[in-house]
Order: C-alpha cells, then structure tokens, then sequence
C-alpha cells in the first residue's frame, strides 16, 4: 500500500540527510579543525579516523547494552501494540541526530570567538539544515504512533541543543579549538553506526528497497546542497 511504500522513501531520505550532514558537516569541519590545530594532513586523517571509531564503538555499546524496554518510557506501544525494538532503533536514531548537533554548535561557537566574520553566514547555513533533520526525527517518531505535538517538539528540541553548544564554544574559545576534531568525528561514527545499523536495513524491510535507495539519494543531495552553500 501507499503507506509503507511513503515510510521506507521518508526513512531512505532520512539515511540521505544523515549521510550528508556526516560527510559535509562533521569529517570534513573535523578534517579542517584537526589541520588549524596543528595537524598534518596524515596527522589530521588518522585523528578524525579514530575519533570516528570511538564514536562508533560508543554506539554499538548503547545499542547492545540497553535493554530494548528502556525506551518504553514514553511509550506508545501500549495503543499501537509496537515492539520495543522498534521503539529503540527510533531513540537511537533521534539520539544521533541531536548528538552530532552539540559538535556542530561548537564549530559555530568556535567561529564567533574567534572573531570571523562568516560565524555569522556560519550560524544561519546552520539553523537551515536543521530544517530538515528536525523534519526527520519528527517524522521518524510519529511513525511509530507518537502524537503529533510531541514528535515535532521533539523534533525542535533536537536542534535548540545546537545553540546552547555554540555559547559554550564562544565562551571556551581556546579550548574548544582543541577538542572540536575529536567531537565532530566522534559524532560522525554514532551517526554511521545509526545509518548502517538501523536506518538503511529498516528502510528496506517493507519491501520497497528501490524506493528507499531513490529517497536516500535525494535525502544526500538536498542536504549536501544546503550543507555546501550556507555552511
């Protein structure tokens, strides 16, 4: 039908915004940051390769030590009858996208303190993509039956923690510099594990798999765009 065919394109387009905003708004912002840091180029590689395993890792371990009816506490599978599984995979998946926004924020943050005039284009770029994955997680959670109100304040509260992390980036300037490879490449790691994991292999479960490819790669596009011109 109409509805699972709609569900597994918005879950491909989902693994697209999230590929994207991995690539183009934490490795190569890391990349970058590791080299002003210091860094050689080979140095700067390996640095972002590790911290993208410890992310990663960190992830795996989430996912495999929390027990699936942890995520039951604010539920709705006791109206729409849905598994704790599916529950779990949806938090990890809100979890990734608000995390790699708390690196994201510093970069903003850094770029202000530092005093360079495009923190401004810097934060505006920013607050544009976060259209589209607050969009995703909203849509993510109403999928498994939450009502509409919380999944959108969810969805909003997933990018204010951007903000917040770019004053404390501005207020710790200094130090912010020197953490901010490590914390945009570890963000990248728990994002590809959620993508790897969870997001492309449920995108392909209702049996719609071309139409899952077909949203993932305009999911990427799009936010590849947004990333490129206004980061």
């Amino acid at each position: 039908g109409a509805e699972p065919r709609m569900r597994d394109a918005m879950l491909g387009f989902g693994a697209g915004v999230m590929l994207a905003a991995c690539s183009f708004s934490l490795i190569v912002p890391a990349l970058a940051a590791a080299r002003a840091a210091g860094a050689g180029i080979s140095g700067s590689g390996m640095q972002v390769a590790a911290a993208l395993l410890i992310g990663a890792g960190a992830l795996m371990a989430l996912e495999r030590w929390l027990p699936h009816d942890y995520f039951e506490f604010a539920s709705p599978s006791a109206a729409g009858g849905l598994d704790a599984r599916q529950l779990k995979r949806v938090w990890l998946f809100v979890t990734a996208v608000a995390l790699h926004n708390v690196p994201e924020g510093l970069a903003i943050g850094t770029a202000f303190g530092g005093g360079l005039a495009e923190g401004q284009a810097l934060a505006a770029g920013i607050a544009i993509q976060d259209v589209p994955e607050g969009l995703v997680i909203a849509m993510a959670l109403r999928g498994v039956g939450y009502r509409p109100g919380f999944a959108v304040a969810l969805g909003a509260l997933s990018g204010l923690v951007e903000p917040v992390a770019a004053v404390g980036g501005a207020l710790v300037v200094a130090h912010a510099a020197i953490v901010l490879p490590w914390g945009l490449a570890f963000a990248a790691g728990a994002m590809l594990f959620v993508i790897g994991h969870e997001v492309v292999p449920e995108s392909h479960r209702g049996g719609h798999p071309r139409l899952a490819t077909a949203g993932l790669i305009l999911g990427f596009a799009l936010m590849m765009m947004l990333d490129t011109t206004l980061g």
